[in-house]
């Protein structure tokens, strides 16, 4: 493969020195001014850029500035005299010098030089090409999850209107939970599945879910963990729904984990669900207000909720419009 070199230099003497010297090896492109030399790199791929420093209008360490953005692969190298010392501390500050040439060069040198220039090149094609396709990869595996999610929380919908309105509404509270706490993207996400699959273990298991004609959730939410488990990309929110009826302060189940030890999305899931669970019961004639529902997490904070997050949700509920 044949690389394009560009020569940058005000000076055609050097010009042409620089364009014999690597004329078998590489397309050599020359540009008397930077202005040029921008007009050039509009119009080509090229591998790796040789400027001089001091030129009219446009210095080298300007014009390696302006074609940065447009040529990020591209690698420079700059020729300075000593004179030009600030500058090139700047530039190399700056990362925009792969490598600098003092005049006057040593031909087999530069030429050394330029080689490691293009291998550097093809190495930083290549990085970009490997970034490229994980972010691609992860845009489609972060797709194939939300898909999973909204699948499955479409299952719940047709087993149990109820259940699958439910975890639209937890999902709405622990959404504004979390922006109130500033949880990461990846944490927001993990949450958001919790919240529609927390009930996921009811499908098609009723006996595991009702003992006696009551409702118990603590066996389907373990279901729900178990079921989503297999699933590597959800494997924190099973874990989040394996432990969210742990109590704050070691009293709950399976492990009897205490305080910190417990997922946080965990502990946002159940103060979310504990809420909705008392403003929109299953049966409306036991409904609680929405003051009466908040007063009763703050009684049971620091027991079986964690009182941080009880108080930060019992603001953005007096503050924003939750869902009925």
């Amino acid at each position: 493969m044949t690389y394009k070199l560009l020569i940058v230099d005000d000076e055609m003497p050097n010009i042409r020195l620089l364009e014999r010297l690597f004329q078998h090896d590489y397309h050599c492109l020359t540009a008397s001014s930077g202005e040029d030399a921008m007009s050039l790199l509009d119009q080509h791929e090229v591998a790796v850029i040789i400027t001089d420093q001091r030129m009219p209008q446009m210095t080298g360490i300007e014009l390696l500035k302006r074609s940065a953005d447009r040529r990020p692969h591209m690698v420079r190298i700059l020729l300075t005299g000593y004179t030009d010392l600030d500058a090139l501390v700047e530039a190399v500050n700056c990362g925009l010098v792969y490598m600098y040439v003092s005049k006057p060069w040593n031909n087999d040198d530069l030429k050394l030089r330029v080689g490691r220039a293009a291998e550097a090149y093809e190495t930083n094609k290549r990085q970009h090409s490997l970034a490229a396709n994980n972010e691609r990869l992860t845009s489609r595996v972060r797709e194939m999850r939300v898909g999973f999610v909204r699948a499955m929380a479409g299952v719940l919908q047709m087993h149990d209107s109820y259940l699958g309105s439910h975890a639209v509404r937890v999902s709405q509270l622990a959404g504004l939970l979390g922006d109130r706490l500033s949880l990461s993207e990846q944490l927001l996400l993990d949450m958001t599945a919790a919240s529609f699959l927390h009930d996921l273990g009811a499908v098609g298991n009723p006996v595991a879910v009702y003992s006696g004609g009551v409702f118990v959730p603590e066996q389907h939410t373990a279901r729900a963990a178990e079921l989503i488990s297999s699933v590597d990309e959800l494997k924190e929110v099973a874990d989040s729904l394996r432990y969210h009826y742990e109590n704050f302060d070691g009293s709950g189940e399976p492990l009897g984990l205490i305080g910190d030890q417990i997922p946080l999305i965990a502990r946002i899931l159940r103060v979310a669900k504990e809420f909705d669970l008392h403003t929109n019961p299953r049966d409306e004639e036991q409904a609680l207000t929405h003051e009466s529902a908040t007063e009763l997490l703050r009684r049971r904070a620091g027991k079986e909720f964690d009182p941080v997050v009880v108080e930060t949700f019992c603001e953005v509920v007096s503050g924003s419009l939750v869902p009925a």
